[in-house]
């Protein structure tokens, strides 16, 4: 087996979120530490696309970012193309890696400089090592499916979806091989989404791209994925291909996510809405931290962290996965 391009190894990432130091000593506070990504593990191979998924504040964002290196881990070791970012000492390498990781951002008009025109957005990955823009973005347009004169607006003149096209063109610039989608087409009627999530399906296949793909959106992530990870609280609890995630999941989380996704097919169905709420990850219960709302939930959850274990063709992390499986969840 060839090695992975993305391998990601008891991955951690811990915010100092406490009081400026004088309230600290007046108020007599401890440190606030927020464990936003804990002990995450998984792989994607070359040419395939992994989605990471959970409700908002599970860390799929962190981990994103950890991942481009624009934040350090706290633990664990994020490894592109066998080079550790945050570890490697040589600059060579550091430098020939990060040329191959590109990043699409959930906002396109924020992450687009409003006083720069299309075409030098396009080519600041290139132009900021020193390589050759003549005529680059206008291919790149045309690859989007804009159009080579639109190189010289400012991205006001846009509508959301072609702006999102103009920052995926800029992700291509660079020729990378693996890029970070964080939430792509979350702020893109659903349309557009179709638009856009087809193009970056075919770029895909046209430049064999790898793809972590962040979304809280079900249906996107079984249209896009070959291999999904579910996380709950900075946790990865599952970790499946679509087929089997959807039609048999095997953790009460994955469950829950699941059968309260909107369906095609729904209309009249009663759901019992998902109990509880995220807990505080500056101060998470015990053992597993789904178990304040888990229908499963035993004194063994409440005091033993489950490990990530291989079930069947999934890893997942319940001390009572078998049970879950066996009883099942209404396919999405």
């Amino acid at each position: 087996m060839t090695a992975p391009l993305v391998s990601v190894q008891g991955l951690t990432r811990i915010f100092d979120v406490s009081k400026p130091w004088l309230n600290r000593v007046i108020e007599r506070l401890p440190k606030a530490r927020l464990t936003a990504v804990s002990d995450v593990s998984f792989d994607i191979p070359e040419r395939e696309v992994y989605a990471l998924v959970g409700e908002s504040g599970s860390g799929k964002s962190t981990i994103g970012k950890m991942v481009v290196g624009l934040l350090n881990p706290s633990g664990g070791v994020v490894s592109v193309e066998g080079v550790d970012l945050s570890r490697e000492t040589d600059p060579a390498k550091v430098e020939a890696v990060r040329s191959d990781i590109q990043m699409i951002f959930q906002d396109p008009f924020a992450s687009l400089n409003p006083r720069w025109k299309v075409r030098d957005i396009i080519a600041e990955p290139v132009a900021a090592r020193g390589g050759d823009t003549e005529g680059l973005a206008e291919r790149l347009l045309e690859q989007v499916g804009l159009a080579a004169e639109d190189a010289g607006k400012f991205p006001h003149e846009f509508s959301g979806g072609q702006r999102q096209r103009i920052c995926i063109a800029r992700a291509l610039a660079s020729e990378p091989k693996l890029i970070v989608c964080d939430e792509p087409t979350s702020a893109l009627d659903v349309s557009v989404q179709a638009q856009v999530l087809n193009l970056m399906t075919d770029l895909k296949e046209e430049f064999g791209l790898t793809y972590l793909f962040i979304s809280h959106d079900l249906t996107v992530v079984q249209h896009m994925s070959d291999r999904i990870g579910v996380l709950y609280l900075g946790r990865l609890v599952e970790e499946a291909d679509p087929d089997t995630l959807f039609e048999r999941p095997a953790h009460p989380y994955s469950q829950m996510l699941l059968s309260s996704a909107p369906r095609m097919d729904g209309f009249g169905r009663e759901v019992e809405p998902p109990k509880g709420e995220i807990p505080d990850p500056i101060n998470p219960p015990s053992g597993c931290a789904f178990n304040p709302r888990c229908p499963l939930a035993s004194d063994l959850c409440r005091a033993e962290r489950p490990e990530l274990r291989h079930l069947e063709d999934r890893r997942v992390a319940c001390h009572h996965a078998e049970k879950a499986l066996g009883a099942g969840a209404e396919p999405a």
